[in-house]
């Protein structure tokens, strides 16, 4: 029986990529990971189950009699998907927060000296918070249905999937500036600097008709959650599928394309 021959260490070869089925995989674990963790955290549920319920009720009683000028009932078509919007971004916030949490842990060099795709990580726990994002819509769409919103059955879903998608893109955007800061707290401060503007600065709560001319070109032009609520408001209230929806999409997707790299890049550079 003879040896084989060693090979010298700086000789050997090592096959470093990733192949794409590993990825998924690895990610698939992650996420899995992720939800285990949120159940036995029920807590990180609080943002996406009383606020919609808290929120709905408040804007529906406090504003819409005010904005219609008529009756709250009128003011549901207007305040559902502007809901919408808001509980999907305030729960794209907290989750920034605890990605730049779990970066703090020692765990994630753990992952960084693991055999491992490098976004996976950050994926996993991306993809478990759909389904806080899916928790979020279906409660601001129970508490419209109780409150007597009739919208059209088929654009339900589809305007929920819509959302799903706007937010998890905008996760990335999230990630991403929160990677870049120094703590998990100053991750928590900027997310509620940007969310703010974009939401309540949009056509969510009132129409943009009524805003002044330099603030509707802001609302019209600039801020892109602007076309996410009106693609849903036409699918909800006129059943039609309007350019705005397309526009969402794919300015949705051009944040993807910008972020996912970005935030590898950060993630890879933190650990």
């Amino acid at each position: 029986m003879t040896d084989s021959p060693i090979t010298p260490v700086s000789e050997r070869k090592l096959n470093k990529k990733i192949k794409f089925s590993t990825t998924v995989k690895n990610t698939l674990i992650f996420a899995k990971r992720a939800l285990i963790r949120m159940r036995k955290t029920p807590e990180q549920f609080s943002d996406v189950a009383i606020q919609p319920i808290l929120f709905t009720l408040m804007f529906t009683f406090l504003f819409g009699g005010a904005v219609t000028g008529t009756s709250w009932q009128d003011y549901l078509p207007i305040i559902i998907p502007g809901m919408l919007v808001m509980s999907i971004l305030t729960a794209v916030g907290v989750s920034a927060t605890q990605i730049r949490e779990d970066m703090d842990r020692s765990t994630a060099k753990r992952f960084k000296a693991m055999h491992i795709s490098k976004i996976a990580p950050v994926a996993g726990v991306l993809i478990a918070d759909l389904l806080r994002f899916a928790i979020a819509g279906t409660i601001v769409f129970i508490m419209g249905f109780i409150l007597g919103y009739k919208p059209i059955l088929w654009a339900v879903p589809v305007s929920l999937l819509l959302i799903m998608f706007v937010g998890w893109c905008f996760c990335w955007l999230f990630a991403w500036i929160g990677m870049s800061l120094r703590s998990a707290t100053g991750a928590t401060s900027i997310a509620m600097l940007i969310m703010f503007p974009l939401t309540f600065l949009s056509n969510a709560f009132v129409p943009s008709e009524t805003l002044p001319n330099w603030l509707k070109f802001f609302v019209d032009h600039v801020n892109p959650l602007t076309k996410v609520i009106s693609a849903m408001r036409d699918m909800l209230s006129n059943g039609i599928i309007s350019s705005d929806f397309w526009f969402a999409i794919l300015g949705s997707t051009v944040i993807l394309v910008i972020f996912v790299p970005l935030t590898l890049h950060a993630y890879k550079k933190k650990i």
